[in-house]
């Protein structure tokens, strides 16, 4: 009868290690994930770096802009220029526009991805809207400036050599702290700029 209760604690302390192992790992899974993408490039995810590099090839890139809002987020938000040509190494600089037709202050933050996925690892800014929260004054209009480059690596490899066009796409959603605060009336659906 001891020995039954003595394996009975013990099953129970296991499966509650368990338990606990498997909810610390899902609370760690999205930080590690997004460490995963960020050094990968997988899923599109971008990269980050100080200067473009000292390298320009005669390779050209066609750099297409695409902007949406998440479902709740009133702003109207847009590429300036819906795409542009540059050599693969040279500096790129575009633009979108922000615009707040609420009568509220509004804290926005925007996610970003390129496509095709397979080359986000090479898509790299300098300079972002996308690193800082966004805050926009009713009727407020803003014009968000992104500072990218191609990495010449991606000369280098052999399954993006057929890649000639990449996408940069932005969803803005308005800021956690600002939910409540948002006029119910002002929700609109997912909107979607066409980039062709």
């Amino acid at each position: 009868m001891k020995d039954t209760q003595t394996k009975s604690k013990r099953l129970a302390l296991v499966l509650v290690s368990v338990v606990a192992g498997m909810v610390g790992l899902a609370y760690a899974s999205v930080p590690l994930y997004d460490l995963f993408c960020r050094v990968t490039g997988y899923g599109g995810t971008t990269q980050q770096a100080s200067m473009a590099p000292d390298v320009v090839l005669d390779r050209t890139m066609t750099i297409e802009f695409d902007a949406n809002t998440s479902r709740g987020m009133p702003w109207d938000f847009k590429p300036v220029q819906h795409k542009v040509t540059l050599k693969v190494g040279e500096t790129g600089l575009a633009f979108y526009e922000a615009y707040n037709p609420t009568d509220k202050v509004i804290k926005g933050t925007a996610t970003f991805n390129v496509t095709p996925q397979k080359v986000g690892q090479y898509f790299t800014k300098i300079d972002c809207f996308c690193f800082t929260e966004q805050i926009l004054k009713p009727g407020e209009r803003v014009d968000m400036p992104v500072t990218f480059f191609v990495d010449p690596e991606i000369d280098l490899d052999p399954n993006a050599k057929e890649v000639t066009v990449i996408t940069l796409s932005y969803t803005f959603f308005v800021s956690e702290d600002e939910e409540e605060e948002v006029d119910v009336s002002a929700k609109t659906e997912k909107k979607s700029v066409n980039v062709n």
